[in-house]
């Protein structure tokens, strides 16, 4: 299987970064082109084996998968410079750029997908949201698998895309608000900021662990550690009196 990445910016570049340390596509197998060189050569010194260009032609020319990395307004400029052969699965990476808007650049018959990444895809930590458009089952598990590979993908209807991005695109700053005001309550009890930050991203690592690891509930890990009486139940008392869970949820209804 032989890729191309078309724009190696910050969402791309960490894409080739993961599927060139992967175990799905040989770092030979991945092209990547970027209208500026030193994007290109940055990656090419991490990886040396990618084949790096300035001519989206050239890269897309032998790939049977290609990935679009570029700003949504940008979609339509980029691929009506190429010349796609119809078997040639087209991957976009760009929100709101819908399967209606893409077949009207790249062709009604071709299969498509949407991608929607988060920004730990960097960590190889993203969620990413998949949709499929002309796929067959085996295009769709190929495609899941390499995402797989930089984090947890999901395939969704199209129709849901907008409430996943908000959950899982959107919803990556929340819980950084949250670690950063975390912290900030350790701070004012007396802990060293990089102590105090370390302790709460741990702790929301380990949380998203025990849900992903146990397929368990929330509820029930909270149970967990409110024992009557204890300090962890005023907390999450304190947070209810505040209204938290309806401002999460008021923050991403907000977004639609």
């Amino acid at each position: 299987m032989k890729i191309a990445v078309i724009g190696a910016g910050n969402m791309g570049g960490a894409i080739v970064r993961g599927l060139a340390s992967g175990t799905k596509v040989a770092p030979e197998n991945i092209w990547v082109s970027n209208p500026s060189q030193p994007k290109l050569d940055a990656l090419k010194t991490c990886c040396p084996a990618l084949s790096v260009t300035t001519d989206n032609r050239q890269a897309a020319e032998a790939a049977d998968y290609i990935v679009l990395a570029v700003k949504p307004w940008l979609v339509g400029e980029v691929l009506g410079a190429l010349s796609l052969r119809k078997e040639q699965v087209l991957l976009s990476l760009a929100a709101g750029v819908t399967f209606d808007r893409l077949a009207e650049y790249a062709g009604t018959e071709r299969t498509l997908f949407r991608v929607i990444p988060n920004t730990a895809v960097s960590e190889r930590a993203s969620m990413t949201l998949i949709a499929s458009h002309n796929a067959t089952p085996e295009q769709e598990k190929t495609v899941l698998s390499l995402f797989d590979e930089l984090g947890l993908a999901m395939l969704i209807p199209e129709s849901k895309m907008t409430a996943a991005m908000i959950l899982a695109s959107c919803g990556i700053a929340y819980v950084l608000k949250y670690i950063h005001a975390a912290t900030e309550a350790g701070v004012e009890m007396g802990i060293a900021p990089k102590d105090a930050m370390k302790m709460v991203a741990q702790s929301v690592e380990g949380a998203a662990r025990l849900i992903l690891d146990n397929d368990t509930h929330p509820a029930v890990e909270i149970d967990k550690v409110t024992t009557p009486g204890g300090v962890t139940i005023k907390g999450l008392n304190e947070l209810d009196h505040a209204g938290f869970a309806s401002a999460v949820i008021r923050a991403m209804k907000a977004c639609l």
